[in-house]
């Protein structure tokens, strides 16, 4: 128990140190986390360190899931869906049976079930790597979502595949068995994923103080992951349904606090997980090679099976990103032709007068909606370059090796199947992860433009204005207890209402900016002498300790608000 509490607590501090310093080198951190469990565990009287599947598959891997899906915002995951499900199903599929055909080909006495289960394994990228490469170097907003898409769904497909493909090693399933069993898995999966995020949502706007809300949040994804379990549908998918709900629902439902409350609660708990698992990842190494050893088995012939899979990886989806951004290239020409259709079907149904003013208001925000989508299409673009980072960004992660490590006892060959998938992880995360900060910038890819963003924005808070003015000019505004608002107050919520926009325009932003930060650097200091003083007071004993916890709460609440 000592030596288990002693790992644990060195593995926290390799990952804050290893995170921090990331930053300031500007390389992912789960890339050096991985290289840095490598090297540790080929020192000699390191502890051997074991990964579990079931706490990786189980425990880790709904909660990453889950903390991503809550966070993608749900207008460009449904514009996206496409390019997201032909990369995260249709590739994955077609990944798993390359990959299960090469395999069978070398290894022919280990059967094509087998096969394709490896396959499964490789098949879906781990997008963290990706996603914190993309938005540390600005790279658009659609690439982002695609990747985070990606990532979302992919481990649901692969998992399915893997679970028919180790019962098809018994001669037990068809390929039709095959395809009703995905298709049950999705479908139960969905359902279920969207009742617990809808339940879950409605019980924690019911809940008064952020963090019991804070404390649901941590078990919804279980909640939503294990009863999909025992219907044998897919638990990850229910939990990035869940996910997704949430985020939707909670803007309108939760408070600001609840919501300020779980993003800082869930941020300590996704850097732990998300680079935790790597730096495990990285300590795998020696007790891999040792069972590839015990089983009389090549390490060698591991590792080259392990390279040749990940060149073949590669060339599959390149081959597969090419025709795909040939069709986005085709959907972006027929969206940039529809602006002017919209605006005409708008003007049609305004001059309909056979048509309720309720039907109308529907179907002019359904035209509004497709116009905006079709906006969308026609000006955010993917382009060959684009593709090229979307290919490139096809790197294994961790879920790949625990899944490889849940592979039947029996199976021939086990020992170097998890190696191979091992390395596939490794060298994909290290290669293709370490060069692609390169990649962006040799291809020069940006952004989105941010004085389109800056006018875009300002045309949101003159929205917002407007909205503000509406309600202080209505005559049904009351206060709580049903009487009216004193005129003094209305007044100066007026004036702040109309400065709103000043503050937020093209010419005022960086003016605005630079004396925020001049007044939130000044005020930090006036909090350090405070705290300085009242740890003073604190020494001297003349307080008592509970109106020095109550000074020391309104300190750090200012601070809050500051940051």
């Amino acid at each position: 128990m000592d030596e288990l509490t002693l790992l644990a607590v060195a593995a926290v501090i390799v990952v804050v140190a290893v995170t921090s310093f990331s930053d300031r080198i500007g390389v992912a951190a789960p890339i050096l986390l991985v290289i840095v469990g490598v090297g540790l565990s080929l020192i000699p009287g390191v502890p051997t360190v074991t990964m579990n599947p079931d706490v990786i598959l189980d425990i880790v891997l709904p909660l990453l899931l889950y903390a991503a899906a809550v966070n993608m915002p749900a207008t460009d995951f449904r514009r996206n869906l496409g390019a997201i499900s032909a990369l995260s199903v249709v590739l994955v599929v077609v990944s798993a049976f390359a990959v299960g055909l090469l395999i069978w080909w070398l290894l022919p006495d280990l059967g094509f079930a087998a096969a394709v289960a490896l396959g499964a394994v490789v098949s879906p990228p781990d997008a963290v790597a990706a996603t914190s490469i993309g938005k540390r170097l600005g790279l658009p907003g659609r690439l982002v979502t695609i990747l985070e898409g990606e990532g979302l769904v992919n481990d649901a497909t692969a998992l399915v595949m893997l679970r028919s493909a180790v019962v098809a090693t018994a001669g037990a399933i068809s390929v039709g068995g095959v395809l009703a069993d995905f298709g049950y898995a999705v479908v139960v999966a969905v359902v279920i994923g969207i009742v617990v995020g809808w339940v879950s949502i409605q019980i924690r706007a019911r809940l008064e103080q952020p963090v019991t809300s804070t404390a649901i949040s941590l078990v919804v994804p279980f909640i939503a992951f294990m009863p999909a379990e025992h219907l044998e549908a897919s638990g990850v998918l229910a939990v990035v349904v869940a996910g997704i709900v949430t985020g939707i629902k909670s803007p309108r439902l939760l408070s600001s606090q609840a919501r300020v409350s779980e993003r800082t609660n869930w941020r300590t708990v996704l850097l732990l997980l998300e680079h935790g698992v790597f730096l495990v990842l990285g300590l795998q190494i020696a007790l891999l090679v040792d069972e590839v050893e015990e089983a009389h088995l090549s390490v060698g012939g591991a590792l080259a099976l392990g390279l040749l899979v990940t060149v073949v990886l590669f060339v599959i989806r390149f081959a597969f990103v090419a025709p795909m951004i040939k069709v986005m290239a085709r959907q972006q020409v027929r969206a940039q032709g529809k602006s002017q259709w919209y605006d005409s079907a708008r003007e049609r149904l305004e001059n309909h007068p056979d048509v309720s003013q309720q039907r109308i208001t529907k179907l002019r925000h359904m035209i509004t909606r497709r116009q905006a989508d079709a906006s969308f299409f026609s000006h955010e673009g993917i382009g060959k370059r684009g593709g090229f980072v979307i290919a490139w960004s096809g790197m294994r992660g961790v879920v790949t090796v625990a899944a490889a490590q849940t592979l039947p006892e029996d199976l021939p060959y086990r020992p170097q199947l998890i190696l191979i998938a091992f390395t596939v992880a490794v060298v994909t995360l290290v290669v293709q992860g370490g060069t692609l900060p390169l990649l962006i910038r040799v291809l020069g890819i940006r952004g989105s433009d941010e004085e389109e963003m800056q006018r875009e924005l300002t045309r949101l808070i003159n929205t917002l204005t407007e909205a503000s003015e509406d309600l202080l000019e209505s005559p049904a505004l009351h206060r709580n207890d049903g009487e009216p608002y004193s005129e003094k107050i209305l007044e100066m919520a007026r004036k702040r209402t109309r400065k709103l926009p000043e503050s937020v325009s093209t010419e005022t932003l960086q003016v605005w900016t630079t004396a925020r930060q001049e007044q939130q650097e000044l005020q930090r200091k006036l909090l350090e002498a405070q705290q300085d003083a009242l740890l003073d007071a604190q020494a001297s004993g003349v307080y008592r300790s509970q109106t020095i916890e109550a000074a020391q709460q309104f300190l750090d609440r200012r601070n809050m608000v500051i940051d």
